[in-house]
């Protein structure tokens, strides 16, 4: 019987290694990995040769709240750097590619649950940036041999993340109500813990077949229900507010001109129904995730405690 998992130390190469997701992966591998930590730089400007069995895509532009971005950075960064990097893949010695796109590549906005199967419609730069370079991934012919996956999370969280969850936690620590607590919404997050497992599992395990999986937590929560949990790790009580949508929706809007904490893509962010099925990927993987959704947003929390 063949034997389709890899004991030996693999030599990973992984660009975007010193972002919030780079670093986290760094450390959960290196024990049982070499890593190579790629200079894109290096990359675009000079002819390179992957040395490693398996390559780890994860840099890239992420989404800009404050939209002061070029439209074409994003193309440059999250599409044509891809490109570059999988044509290098195709003809090394490399047997793994993971590219981390995201689920902003297939919808911005969902009305039930997001599968693979949905056919992509992004709105966004970023998100149309991140389809093309998934396009272009599936229109390759894969030699045997070689494994393809292009992985795409929801929102990522974890000790050292700095996004609309650290926000979260810094109204709730200076005491401020809630003030969204009429959007009655269900989202998925994906705790960093998770993200390395998932990553680590589909790099030693030959059984997983190349294709897209959608990674997420197994539970959905709201955002009211956040807001208590991070209460509760801060052992405050919280307090959420039910104003009227409407008139939130008014002061988003015009925090889009007024540059106000509040803009409308924040809003959407905070209050969407954005719940992502990981059912496909789990059936592959054939086990459970590390953290349960609640356990990983409880360590996210404690560690802006430590930050504080």
């Amino acid at each position: 019987m063949e034997n389709n998992w890899v004991f030996k130390e693999m030599k990973i190469t992984i660009t975007g290694a010193s972002g919030f997701v780079g670093k986290n992966l760094q450390d959960y591998l290196k024990d049982t990995h070499e890593i190579n930590a790629l200079s894109l730089r290096f990359l675009i400007n000079q002819t390179f040769k992957f040395e490693t069995n398996a390559v780890i895509h994860l840099a890239g532009k992420a989404h800009d709240l404050k939209k002061v971005s070029r439209p074409q950075d994003y193309y440059e960064a999250n599409f044509e750097l891809t490109k570059q990097l999988f044509d290098v893949f195709l003809n090394s010695k490399a047997s793994v590619f993971i590219f981390m796109s995201t689920v902003k590549a297939v919808a911005d906005e969902i009305a039930e649950i997001l599968t693979e199967d949905v056919t992509p419609n992004p709105k966004t730069h970023y998100g149309i940036a991140k389809q093309q370079a998934e396009d272009y991934i599936l229109s390759k012919e894969i030699q045997e041999g070689k494994r393809v996956y292009i992985l795409r999370p929801c929102m990522i969280h974890g000790p050292g993340n700095k996004g609309n969850l650290n926000l979260l936690y810094q109204l709730v620590a200076k005491g401020f109500p809630w003030p969204l607590g009429a959007f009655d919404n269900k989202r998925s997050f994906l705790s960093i813990e998770n993200l390395c497992f998932i990553i680590k599992e589909i790099l030693e395990n030959k059984n997983i077949p190349s294709g897209i999986y959608h990674a997420a937590d197994d539970e959905s929560l709201s955002t009211n229900e956040l807001i208590k949990l991070i209460g509760t790790g801060l052992d405050k009580k919280t307090r959420i507010w039910n104003i009227p949508s409407n008139l939130i929706i008014a002061i988003a809007r015009l925090g889009n001109y007024l540059r106000l904490p509040l803009n409308t893509e924040r809003l959407q962010k905070l209050t969407e129904n954005y719940i992502v099925s990981n059912t496909k990927l789990k059936k592959e993987l054939m086990k459970e995730l590390p953290v349960s959704a609640k356990e990983g947003l409880i360590k996210t929390i404690n560690s802006y405690k430590i930050i504080g």
